[in-house]
């Protein structure tokens, strides 16, 4: 298991109500359902930043796809290109 750290956060305390009794039902602490919350939370946000950054330097470089290639994908969909 890594290290961990200690982090404190302030909940409403209706979010902590329904975070204690999902953590019961699951038979989990709250901190380790708090910290995958979280660990999915970065993982999908540094994600779409990477995909962001990476379509922004597409267009920059006018990366874009041809106008045979948006009529390919359209056509393969059944939908008119022009």
């Amino acid at each position: 298991m890594a290290d961990s750290t200690t982090m404190t956060i302030r909940l409403d305390e209706a979010l902590k109500s329904r975070l204690s009794a999902l953590a019961r039902t699951m038979q989990r602490s709250k901190s380790f359902l708090a910290a995958e919350a979280l660990r999915d939370y970065v993982e999908l946000n540094e994600w779409q930043l990477q995909e962001l950054e990476t379509a922004v330097k597409e267009a920059d470089a006018d990366d874009f796809a041809s106008t045979d290639q948006i009529r390919s994908v359209l056509s393969k969909w059944g939908l008119d290109g022009d």
